[in-house]
């Protein structure tokens, strides 16, 4: 008999609670005097890094963090009747925290918040990079075994049994010349994080899962 075709996509997708967040902050200050705002920002900076620092030392939830030097930029607004107002100063300064348990996120996120020149710019969840490779895997296996067991359907529904796989590829990649590549995974790691007021300070924070998905397009050879 000869042997029939199959070309079949298989696909599979998994949400795993993240394990780490990565906060990003920036203190801010601005005014006529460009030394005040300077010694604002450079005070405010200090602050931040020895909270941070206290979370990073002796096995400390904060895994790593940075924090840029003091910048400053000048500009000139003009007033309403086309005039050049005073000049103002903006001094700035840029961190980030990568915070490896959850449950102390909120109170990092809390602290930093409650100082009146820092603005938290985002909150990104991830997983380990261990972690992460055996959730891509696990899907991979699935999405093959997914697409196995579509083409196996296609082929007992016209009297056949025995299955020999041809070529796996990525969607779109599968030109029929037997081989092919292995499927790859696409992540979407979770957003910033949902931040409202609790309370009078703080905020209530709601993780989002890691979604893992592949597609993987197969040929096999059914008789």
């Amino acid at each position: 008999m000869p042997e029939t075709v199959i070309t079949v996509q298989g696909s599979a997708r998994s949400e795993v609670p993240p394990e780490q967040a990565v906060l990003r902050f920036t203190i801010t200050a601005d005014g006529p005097e460009r030394t005040l705002v300077v010694a604002a920002v450079t005070t405010a900076l200090n602050d931040v890094s020895s909270l941070i620092s206290a979370r990073h030392a002796d096995d400390g939830p904060v895994s790593q963090w940075s924090a840029d030097r003091v910048s400053v930029a000048s500009h000139r607004p003009w007033t309403n009747d086309g005039t050049p107002a005073a000049l103002v100063h903006q001094a700035s300064a840029a961190g980030s925290a990568t915070i490896s348990r959850v449950d102390a996120v909120a109170e990092l996120v809390d602290a930093l918040a409650a100082h009146d020149l820092v603005t938290i710019d985002s909150l990104e969840w991830s997983l380990t990079d261990a972690r992460l490779e055996r959730e891509q895997r696990d899907v991979r296996t699935r999405a093959v075994a997914d697409a196995r067991a579509k083409a196996e359907v296609l082929a007992e529904s016209v009297g056949l049994g025995s299955l020999t796989p041809l070529a796996l590829a990525d969607p779109g990649m599968l030109d029929g010349s037997g081989g092919g590549a292995m499927p790859l995974p696409r992540m979407e790691h979770a957003k910033t994080m949902a931040a409202t007021p609790h309370g009078d300070a703080g905020f209530a924070l709601r993780t989002e899962a890691i979604v893992i998905e592949v597609a993987v397009d197969a040929r096999f050879s059914a008789r």
